[in-house]
């Protein structure tokens, strides 16, 4: 078995202004497709069936001890990125509706407050990683961060919604100005996409990479 690159929904520069063409290029063809190249090196030559990236993540503390550490850093970063790039679109921004906002009112303390918090994980998780909405195993709405290239489904956890707050995600255009890199985020978050997730999550099903 070997995972692939998956093709982005969208051009390059379709993110812009808020995400740079040039950014999105290098963070795809370089970052994600290095993450590919090193998961699929761990795992050759290991019979592991032949799960999903999502599967393989989930089930990291049962793989060999000889390839967990390779497969949380660049398995981790294959279903991460994968995930990321199918939640944002040029056409997004705005606030959810549906089950998804009932559930981000009623659980999360409305909007504004979940955006506030998720701000603040993104903000605060020092050095490299991700912020992360996510569907617990009891089917409720979770905000949180991880370290590096860490899967909430390290923990049980289903994330719907995922930023990269890398500095190679966004030095290009905002230097070090991490802030401005995630309200710009709220732009062009596909909140159709994250309901899709969570409907998904609610049910039990996967929603996965190649």
């Amino acid at each position: 078995m070997s995972y692939q690159l998956p093709e982005l929904p969208y051009a390059y520069d379709a993110l812009e202004p808020h995400i740079d063409a040039r950014t999105m290029e290098i963070h795809h063809t370089k970052h994600h497709a290095t993450y590919v190249k090193k998961v699929n090196a761990a795992i050759e030559g290991h019979d592991l069936g032949d799960p999903s990236i999502e599967e393989l993540v989930a089930a990291i503390h049962t793989l060999p001890e000889e390839i967990r550490t390779a497969v949380r850093n660049n398995g981790g970063g294959h279903a991460n990125h994968s995930l990321f790039w199918t939640i944002m679109s040029g056409s997004g921004g705005g606030k959810p509706g549906g089950d998804l906002g009932s559930a981000i009112d009623q659980q999360l303390g409305g909007f504004e407050k979940f955006r506030e918090d998720f701000n603040a994980a993104a903000t605060g998780r020092f050095g490299s990683g991700w912020a992360w909405l996510c569907v617990t195993p009891e089917k409720k709405l979770a905000v949180g961060s991880t370290p590096n290239q860490d899967s909430p489904l390290m923990d049980g956890n289903t994330p719907i919604l995922g930023l990269d707050v890398w500095e190679h995600a966004y030095y290009l255009k905002y230097q070090n100005r991490r802030p401005e890199y995630i309200d710009a985020f709220w732009n062009v978050v596909d909140w159709n996409a994250v309901a899709d997730r969570y409907a998904a999550a609610l049910r039990g099903e996967a929603v996965v990479a190649s």
